[in-house]
C-alpha cells in the first residue's frame, strides 16, 4: 500500500484538533467573547486562547473590538472561507471530491419570525430587516428594532438597498425595542455589541444570535459618513444572512412562536 508524503490540507490540521473543532462549532452559530468560549469548551481561558490564536492565523477566525467594551473582542468565524477550505480538500485527496456550494435556498418553514436588534435601528437593524426578506422572498417574518432608536433613518441605508441589492426600503421612523414588547420571536440576532451587553431583555432567549458589527455612524452624525462606509456593513450582513438562511430551514414547525 503506497502512502503519500503530501501533508494534511491545512483546514484538516487545523478543524481536526477537538478543541478547535468546539471553537468553530460555537462560533458557527454567533460571535462570541473569549470567556464565553471558555464556559462553553470547559477549558482554561490560556488554552482556548491559544487555539483561538492558531484559527486566527489560519485564516478561519478574525476578531473586532467590542464597540461597548474596548477591552473585549468578539470572535467571528468566517463561513465562506471555512466553504473555501473544505472545497479544497476534498479536491485534495481526490478530483471526483470537488464540492460545489450549495445554494441558499428559502426556508422550508415559512411561519419562521426573526428580530434584528441594534442600537439606533438606523442602519445595521433595518438593512438586516430588508435583506432577509428579499432573500427569503417574503416568507420569514422579519423585524427590527434598537435599544435607542435614533431620530432617523442612516441616509445612506434606502439608497444602498436600492443600488447594491435592488431593494426598496419604505420610509419609516427607527423603532424602540420596547413597542415590541410581548411579540414572540423564532431567533433575536443583536447587531451591536452595546446593544448585546447593556440589555439584559436580550440575553433571555432560546435562539440567540450575536454578529459584532461595528456601528457605521460612530460620530453619532450619520451625514458625515461616506457611501462606501455603509455598503462594507450591508455586504457584511448579507453574508451574514446567506449563512442564517440554512439555520433557519431546520426549525421544527412545531416550535415556531404562533
Amino acid at each position: 500500500m503506497l502512502v503519500s508524503s503530501r501533508s494534511a490540507p491545512a483546514f484538516v490540521r487545523l478543524a481536526g484538533h477537538p478543541l478547535r473543532w468546539q471553537l468553530l462549532t460555537e462560533l458557527a452559530g454567533s460571535d462570541l467573547r473569549v470567556r464565553e468560549l471558555v464556559a462553553l469548551v470547559g477549558q482554561p481561558q490560556n488554552l482556548v486562547s491559544y487555539h483561538l490564536r492558531l484559527l486566527r492565523e489560519g485564516g478561519l477566525v478574525s476578531t473586532t473590538r467590542s464597540t461597548f467594551d474596548g477591552r473585549d473582542s468578539y470572535y467571528h468565524l468566517d463561513l465562506d472561507r471555512c466553504a473555501e477550505a473544505l472545497a479544497a480538500t476534498g479536491t485534495a485527496l481526490h478530483p471526483a471530491l470537488r464540492l460545489a456550494p450549495a445554494p441558499a435556498a428559502a426556508p422550508a418553514v415559512t411561519a419562521v419570525t426573526v428580530l434584528f436588534v441594534c442600537t439606533g435601528n438606523s442602519a445595521r437593524s433595518p438593512l438586516a430587516e430588508a435583506l432577509l426578506r428579499h432573500r427569503t422572498a417574503g416568507q420569514v417574518a422579519a423585524a427590527s428594532a434598537g435599544t435607542r432608536p435614533a431620530p432617523r433613518t442612516h441616509p445612506h441605508t434606502a439608497r444602498i438597498l436600492r443600488q447594491e441589492h435592488g431593494i426598496d426600503l419604505p420610509p419609516r421612523r427607527p423603532r424602540h425595542l420596547h413597542t415590541l414588547t410581548g411579540r414572540r420571536f423564532d431567533y433575536l440576532i443583536t447587531l451591536c455589541d452595546k446593544a448585546r451587553e447593556v440589555s439584559p431583555e436580550l440575553v433571555d432567549h432560546d435562539r440567540r444570535i450575536h454578529w459584532s458589527i461595528p456601528d457605521p455612524a460612530p460620530s453619532g452624525d450619520p451625514d458625515r459618513q461616506p457611501y462606501p462606509a455603509l455598503a462594507r456593513t450591508a455586504a457584511d450582513i448579507d453574508t451574514r444572512i446567506r449563512h442564517l438562511i440554512p439555520v433557519l430551514s431546520t426549525i421544527d414547525p412545531t416550535e415556531v412562536q404562533p
